[in-house]
């Protein structure tokens, strides 16, 4: 009697057991068909926080994003860059980029952007928006390319508020990836023996297309429009190809600039963040593994499986990206990838050494009676080593990306730097200042000062700008109803300043 008691409760036991799991499954079930069917999101809704209830996985892991918070300032590690930057706004302010969370509160805050004191004040245009928000593709459509690009960064003070997120890279509508940004599709279509445009790019293609619309280089076009006005228009140098010989090649073919150093005088280019390019000419780019592959790597949970929104490097959840492929051990891989960013290092501190002695070398020939006609060839060296050596690690991860690709970028910077030294000391001995040394560079504030950058004058500006305007940016945003303040409460207003 005993023993069918006993068999009695067992089978109790397991029918409860299977119950529960059958009632799990079916949950599972009913919410993966829930998440299948496409709710109904305004297209313009711009608000990132208003898609959580739909899907709340992916939104949670992109507010992940905000984790990496941490401020470092790139001019106090390596000071030279003010000298190289000088005249150019990141000679003021440079940190290494934050997550996707703080696209908006770092372009506000960075002293790049100066402080405005209404919508027509203020150094920069208003394409330095472009890739910083879900706002700016909806103010492209409701005003036109045309005028999103004539007037000044403050134009859009209360309206481009959002960081970038889910209609950056989505269509509400149907949640299908799409480019919301019309440069990208025009430079395909013009880039020489390309075949691939947003017309005809397939779903793995679009999984790198959408993060091509911000992580490439660009400059921005004048573009005489109406009225007597100039468009800044964000253009991709890609006429003549996407490596950088090809690009430096159409940059000096159009003789574009985007500034003039003030003490050397060579005409500059300042890359921007050549990411897709760089992903482009490596082993990942040539086998189409896509960005999304590695920084937005698929994720299980229950029967749920969903993308990562948390973009951050590959390296932080290795069984889910690289390992997937890489028939080896995480040590050896992580080892491997170790070295290739120590030589990457190495060598782009050496050139930024060099540049910046050649800058103030080149400032020295000037002063003791160098003629233009000397000046050309060095001024040329300068512009594409610095060029190289900006192109090599404005992309963040192009060690990663094409190791082989970025070491010889480097390498080739540091010979162009090379050669505008040796052609600066044989100018400057024949000008009577053989003797002459660069200054070392020590620290940020030593660099400022030899450049005559007036930085405590930006930072007390700045601070005007952040306490008066700026919050009357965020209240007028609150009005409009495309802003909602809880979406950044409780976050601390970090600055290098």
């Amino acid at each position: 009697m005993r023993k069918y008691k006993i068999l009695f409760a067992i089978s109790v036991i397991a029918i409860g057991l299977m119950s529960v799991l059958l009632a799990s499954i079916n949950e599972k079930k009913e919410e993966k068909q829930q998440l299948q069917q496409v709710p109904k999101i305004d297209k313009w809704e711009t608000k990132n926080e208003e898609f959580r209830k739909h899907y709340p996985r992916e939104y949670d892991s992109w507010k992940k994003t905000k984790e990496s918070d941490q401020i470092e300032d790139m001019l106090a590690k390596y000071p030279e860059l003010v000298v190289l930057w000088a005249g150019y706004p990141f000679s003021k302010d440079y940190n290494a980029p934050r997550g996707h969370f703080y696209a908006i509160e770092d372009n506000r805050n960075t002293l790049r952007t100066a402080a405005p004191t209404d919508a027509n004040s203020g150094p920069l245009p208003s394409a330095c928006l472009t890739c910083k928000s879900p706002d700016v593709p909806k103010i492209m459509k409701k005003d036109g390319d045309e005028e999103y690009y004539t007037g000044k960064w403050a134009k859009y003070g209360s309206d481009i508020i959002n960081p970038v997120g889910c209609v950056d890279c989505h269509n509400p509508e149907t949640m299908e990836l799409q480019v919301n940004r019309n440069y990208l599709n025009d430079a395909l279509k013009t880039q020489q023996g390309n075949k691939t445009t947003l017309d005809n790019a397939t779903q793995q293609d679009m999984r790198s297309m959408v993060c091509a619309q911000c992580h490439v280089e660009y400059y921005f076009q004048k573009t005489p429009v109406k009225d007597g006005k100039t468009a800044m228009v964000v253009t991709l140098p890609w006429k003549e190809g996407t490596n950088i010989d090809d690009m430096e090649k159409y940059y000096d073919s159009i003789q574009f600039s985007d500034w003039v150093h003030p003490i050397s005088k060579a005409p500059m280019i300042k890359a921007q963040h050549p990411e897709y390019e760089t992903w482009k000419t490596g082993v990942h780019g040539k086998n189409n593994v896509s960005c999304a592959d590695c920084h937005m790597p698929y994720t299980q949970e229950g029967g749920i499986k969903y993308t990562d929104h948390k973009i951050g490097s590959p390296l932080e959840h290795m069984d889910k990206t690289c390992m997937n492929c890489h028939r080896t051990d995480e040590k050896s891989l992580l080892d491997n990838i170790k070295l290739k960013k120590e030589r990457k290092d190495e060598l782009q501190g050496k050139a930024i050494k060099q540049l910046s002695a050649a800058h103030l070398e080149a400032g020295k020939a000037w002063q003791v009676g160098a003629t233009e006609e000397e000046m050309k060839p060095i001024l040329a060296d300068i512009r594409h080593a610095q060029w190289r050596w900006d192109y090599a690690v404005a992309s963040h991860g192009a060690f990663f990306h094409a190791p082989e690709e970025t070491l010889r970028t480097l390498g080739t910077a540091l010979e162009k730097a090379g050669n505008a030294r040796i052609q600066l000391a044989k100018v400057l001995a024949k000008h009577g200042a053989a003797d002459y040394k660069a200054p070392d560079i020590t620290d940020k504030k030593q660099a400022q000062e030899i450049i005559g950058l007036p930085y405590g004058k930006l930072v007390e500006e700045k601070k005007v700008f952040t306490n008066g305007l700026m919050q009357e940016w965020k209240k007028d945003a609150e009005k409009k109803g495309i802003y909602n303040p809880k979406s950044t409460e409780g976050i601390e207003n970090k600055t290098s300043y």
